[in-house]
């Protein structure tokens, strides 16, 4: 794909909060349960990480607190195999970690976020703490509208770290990912649409297009009225079907270069932890994308990588490259499949 460098010292940068995640085990409810199990997550750090996992050198721009928990959640960064070469450290008296809680549901108890992530470090991230040749340093930008909704200052910081990029021909990835919980409708619209002319991968959902954006008409024309309208060279939306919180089916849809791509969804998935799933099929379709593959390989890569994610615990996908092809390999065959990898 001709719009994405060949050669840069990462493949992918992301930007964003990676916040300390505290779950209840057994899918115990919040209120009930007297221990919670550590992890960490974030929409952009998980895209890092599950791309990186796959074999592409990713890095994250964040900013932690200079304590014990921000050294946990910067030891979590390395082992997502993502550099933490431009996270920044926050030493003042207000340093701080976000967290979330999130509380695993079984129909018909729905999953549950409480999150407390207001003033953490993170939102004072400045330009000015930056690397000045960080810029030069991927083929792809990726960050996710959370960035922009989370405080006014990081806002700021994100929008102009989107704009330097793509002024140094840095392809940018977009995931509108919208939080009802962090901000508006109306707010997000009005700077999401600011946004979009600079986008080239452009992750979307049906309902957030229709709901949040206000667009209308078939699913195929609101997909090609980005590339139309703001010039993004590829719209991808997923396609989710929950059949219980614990049994999804999963697919996606692809707009690119006049066409459009589908594969089978993947039926019946059962699911341990939904979260970050949405994050590892924008890591994969990534990772498919700086591998040089066609968008039907890259999208294939997305839904398996999402569909594997469901299946494990913890916000991030741990998949090898050697798994997520033996699954797409088994959901593109017919007639006989192991029971057992052994």
């Amino acid at each position: 794909m001709d719009f994405i460098k060949e050669n840069a010292e990462y493949d992918l940068i992301s930007f964003g909060e990676v916040m300390l995640r505290l779950s209840p085990p057994n899918k115990d409810k919040i209120s009930q349960s007297e221990t919670f199990e550590k992890n960490c997550g974030g929409s952009e750090f998980n895209v890092a990480s599950g791309a990186a996992n796959l074999g592409i050198r990713a890095a994250i721009v964040t900013k932690l607190p200079k304590n014990k928990m921000g050294h946990f959640i910067a030891r979590r960064i390395r082992y997502g195999n993502v550099s933490d070469r431009y996270v920044v450290w926050d030493t003042s008296d207000k340093k701080r970690l976000g967290i979330y809680y999130y509380e695993s549901g079984v129909f018909p108890r729905k999953s549950a976020v409480v999150y407390d992530r207001a003033n953490a470090s993170v939102c004072t991230l400045k330009l000015s703490e930056l690397p000045d040749d960080i810029y030069e340093k991927p083929r792809i930008f990726h960050i996710s509208s959370i960035s922009l909704a989370l405080d006014p200052n990081l806002r700021e910081t994100a929008l102009s770290m989107i704009k330097l990029m793509k002024r140094h021909g840095v392809a940018i990835s977009f995931d509108v990912n919208y939080r009802a919980t962090l901000w508006s409708e109306e707010e997000a619209k009005a700077v999401i649409e600011k946004i979009f002319p600079l986008v080239d991968i452009l992750f979307v959902s049906e309902e957030t297009s229709r709901r949040m954006l206000q667009r209308t008409g078939t699913l195929d024309e609101i997909m090609k009225g980005y590339a139309d309208t703001y010039g993004c060279k590829i719209v991808a939306t997923t396609k989710r079907e929950v059949v219980s919180p614990t049994k999804h089916n999963f697919g996606s849809r692809i707009y690119y270069n006049g066409k459009f791509y589908e594969e089978p969804p993947y039926e019946n998935i059962e699911v341990i932890d939904r979260v970050g799933s949405g994050d590892a099929y924008v890591a994969g379709v990534l990772y498919g994308i700086l591998a040089g593959m066609d968008i039907e390989g890259a999208m294939s890569y997305g839904n398996a990588l999402s569909a594997i994610k469901n299946t494990v615990s913890g916000d991030m996908s741990i998949s090898s490259i050697d798994e997520v092809e033996a699954i797409i390999k088994s959901h593109k065959a017919t007639g006989h499949q192991d029971e057992m990898v052994r």
